[in-house]
C-alpha cells in the first residue's frame, strides 16, 4: 500500500514563500500523476495543483503563477513551491495521486498571516 509524507509547512506572513515535500512508498510513484491538494476550514479539499509521469502541469487559476509543482522520480518525491502566499492560502496541504485519490497522508499546515 502507498504511503505519503507530506512535510514543509508552517506559519508564514503574507508575501512569503514555502515549499512543500511529500514522499512518496512503492513503485507505482514514477508512472502516475501526482497533485497537491489543500482544505481549508470549513471547506471542501480542492486539487490545487498536478503534474504528469512526463512532468505537465496543471494549476487552480486561485495559485497560477504563484506556486510551482514538481517532482523527482528517483527520490519518490513530489514538491510544490509557493511564492508570494496569501491569507486565503491558509489550510492543510495533501498531496495524493490525480484523479483518483488513495488513503490520505496526515498533511502539512500551511497558515498565512496578514
Amino acid at each position: 500500500q502507498v504511503q505519503l509524507v507530506e512535510s514543509g509547512g508552517g506559519l508564514v506572513q503574507a508575501g512569503g514563500s514555502l515549499r512543500l515535500s511529500c514522499a512518496a512508498s512503492g513503485s507505482i510513484f514514477s508512472i502516475n500523476t501526482m497533485g497537491w491538494y489543500r482544505q481549508a476550514p470549513g471547506k471542501q479539499r480542492e486539487l490545487v495543483a498536478h503534474i504528469t509521469s512526463y512532468g505537465n502541469t496543471n494549476y487552480a487559476d486561485s495559485v497560477k503563477g504563484r506556486f510551482t509543482i514538481s517532482r523527482d522520480n528517483a527520490k519518490n518525491t513530489v514538491y510544490l513551491q509557493m511564492n508570494s502566499l496569501k491569507p486565503e492560502d491558509t489550510a492543510v496541504y495533501y498531496c495524493n495521486f490525480s484523479p483518483y485519490p488513495r488513503k490520505w497522508g496526515q498533511g502539512t499546515q500551511v497558515t498565512v498571516s496578514s
